[in-house]
């Protein structure tokens, strides 16, 4: 049984999708991700297997529709240095250990150094983005005689509003929000735009395998190329999908 491809018409004031390239500051892609336009399917509906440690499956974008031009803006953002410690919210979970906050600004007295705990970098990111994301529920080994059930199950949530986490273009501060497109709904309005983007993120995971929360990055690239407003995603199993190391080639 294929699966059928799935629509979310998704919106938002800002946007970015960090170009890898670019160490120091954040310059976004003209256009949303694979990987992030998997990760807005993925906070609407995940199902992770019996054990909590993989899952039954995973998203595959195909297709992005431009329903808006793409249009920067110059931002000056704070962000912290350090990461959370996943160790340390589990064990303060358990109630094994306090919380060890991350100080964006303190007085030294208090962090004991004159250091700051936070940077500001310069960030071009998108305006008033809105898109067309097609994407198809691809189960792993073992769940295919599921896949009508998790079809079924995600078109109720997003038809709903519903969603595990708040999606989001690129950064958590900013928010994506979305609405079901029917399969009878009438063909999207797409903004007639060509662009030969270049060697694009498809994805920071290897998605040939069920991965865990201990898994290795594997990055992997595509080039992209939009016309008349579409950007045709190639399949990950493809050789479009240049992998590197960790990844199936």
């Amino acid at each position: 049984m294929r699966p059928r491809d799935q629509v979310l018409e998704v919106w938002g004031e800002l946007a970015c999708f960090t170009r890898p390239e670019l160490k120091v500051e954040r310059f976004s892609y003209p256009i949303i991700t694979p990987s992030a336009a998997r990760g807005i399917f993925d906070a609407i509906y995940c199902k992770p297997s019996r054990d909590g440690k993989t899952s039954e499956f995973r998203w595959q974008i195909t297709r992005v529709e431009v329903l808006a031009p793409p249009s920067y803006i110059a931002l000056r953002r704070n962000e912290v240095k350090e990461y959370v410690s996943v160790q340390n919210v589990t064990q303060w979970r358990t109630g094994k250990s306090e919380p060890v906050p991350i100080l964006a600004d303190a007085d030294k007295a208090i962090t004991g150094v004159d250091t700051k705990g936070r940077t500001q970098r310069q960030t071009m990111a998108l305006k008033n983005v809105h898109y067309r994301l097609h994407g198809e529920i691809r189960p792993w080994p073992g769940f295919e005689d599921r896949l009508q059930g998790f079809e079924a199950q995600f078109r109720r949530r997003a038809a709903h509003g519903k969603c595990i986490y708040q999606p989001y273009f690129g950064c958590r501060e900013f928010p994506a929000y979305f609405e079901l497109v029917e399969p009878d709904a009438p063909e999207a309005d797409r903004f007639p735009w060509d662009n030969d983007i270049g060697w694009m993120l498809y994805d920071v995971f290897d998605l040939s395998r069920p991965g865990t929360c201990d898994s290795e990055p594997c990055v992997s690239v595509f080039e992209a190329t939009v016309r008349g407003g579409v950007l045709e995603v190639p399949d990950y199993a493809g050789d479009a999908v240049h992998k590197g190391q960790g990844g199936k080639r």
